[in-house]
């Protein structure tokens, strides 16, 4: 006679594999109606009610990856971070599936369709949407992981990377090569990650008691996390600390079109070391993430809460490290027009 698994029971009554387990277990968490729905379909199925190994859960499970539509472009750093995932993920031996959460969809607070539908065991939320938005997902009771951003009030766990210290070591490093006058690109509240690499940048900046110049925090991107043109002021520091390698090439762009050279004019860093926004000529110097070690953690921590674990919430942060390329110099080599 073939054995009955709980994800058949779960197709059968349209709820996760997750729900199943927690209602076959007696733990709390849903209605009594769905709970008396779903032990009638285990017996009419004939489920044989063995003792519950945790480690068993965390096989075969689906997980949904949920990533905003404006992070998800052709050989974007998000769409990198994505194919990690569902290959780590299948060598876990779950199932990864895509959904993308459009503008609309994001303002009208609707539920994605793969919790919708109860399509899979847990969500991974890749890139920061609204806090509205993240913070309504949280209350679902479908088990979440952010990644790339975190926050207090979300109920869910997080992982991100080093961003604070990277930006600190980066500014660090032009403070020690003689820059005394460093910018900031990046829209600072726009997400948590940018928010703590601009702390990491004002940290060392503050510990130097070194100016920080409000017309050199340029702003890269509006309230949709859409990319902005970079205005930058009539007079240019000597270096700046961008929030990422695609705004560090795009700063590329815009102080070339004004006649500067980079670096002989002005020193330019990155941060995540994301090798298909560097420029071609300009060998970025940058903060390299640990994209696999976030992935790594990710999927461990989704599959966790998938089999149960009620341990409190937590970010987990993973490290990185500067690397020094050709973008940026000491100030005694510049050659300032």
């Amino acid at each position: 006679m073939k054995k009955v698994t709980m994800r058949e029971i779960g197709k059968q009554a349209g709820v996760s594999t997750v729900t199943v387990s927690n209602a076959l277990g007696g733990k709390p968490g849903m209605s009594d109606e769905v709970r008396t729905r779903i032990l009638k379909i285990a017996k009419d199925l004939g489920y044989q009610y063995p003792e519950v190994n945790p480690q068993k859960l965390r096989n075969n499970l689906d997980i949904g990856i949920l990533i905003p539509e404006a992070y998800f472009q052709p050989n974007s750093f998000y769409s990198v971070l994505y194919k990690k995932l569902i290959t780590r993920l299948g060598v876990e031996g779950h199932f990864g599936l895509l959904e993308l959460l459009t503008e609309k969809d994001e303002k009208a607070l609707k539920v994605p369709h793969l919790i919708d539908t109860r399509h899979v065991d847990g969500l991974i939320l890749l890139g920061q949407p609204s806090k509205e938005y993240y913070r309504m997902l949280s209350g679902k009771g479908t088990p979440l992981v952010f990644l790339d951003f975190y926050d207090e009030q979300g109920s869910a766990d997080a992982v991100v990377s080093d961003n604070t210290y990277g930006c600190y070591r980066l500014t660090s490093h032009l403070i020690k090569n003689g820059h005394r006058t460093i910018g900031f690109v990046g829209s600072v509240q726009a997400t948590s990650s940018i928010m703590d690499r601009y702390l990491g940048y004002y940290r060392a900046m503050l510990l130097h008691d070194l100016p920080i110049c409000r017309e050199w925090q340029i702003r890269d991107r509006d309230s949709r996390n859409t990319l902005i043109p970079l205005e930058l002021p009539e007079n240019l520091p000597t270096a700046f600390v961008c929030n990422c390698d695609v705004v560090a090439s795009r700063l590329i762009t815009a102080l070339r079109a004004r006649g500067l050279r980079v670096p002989e004019d002005v020193s330019v860093t990155g941060f995540d070391d994301f090798t298909e926004a560097a420029p071609t000529d300009v060998p970025l110097s940058t903060f390299r993430a640990d994209t696999d070690g976030m992935v790594e953690l990710a999927v461990k921590a989704i599959t966790e809460r998938c089999s149960g674990s009620h341990k409190p919430f937590g970010r987990m942060v993973v490290g990185g490290q500067p690397v020094y390329r050709a973008s940026e110099i000491p100030l005694e080599q510049q050659e300032r027009k």
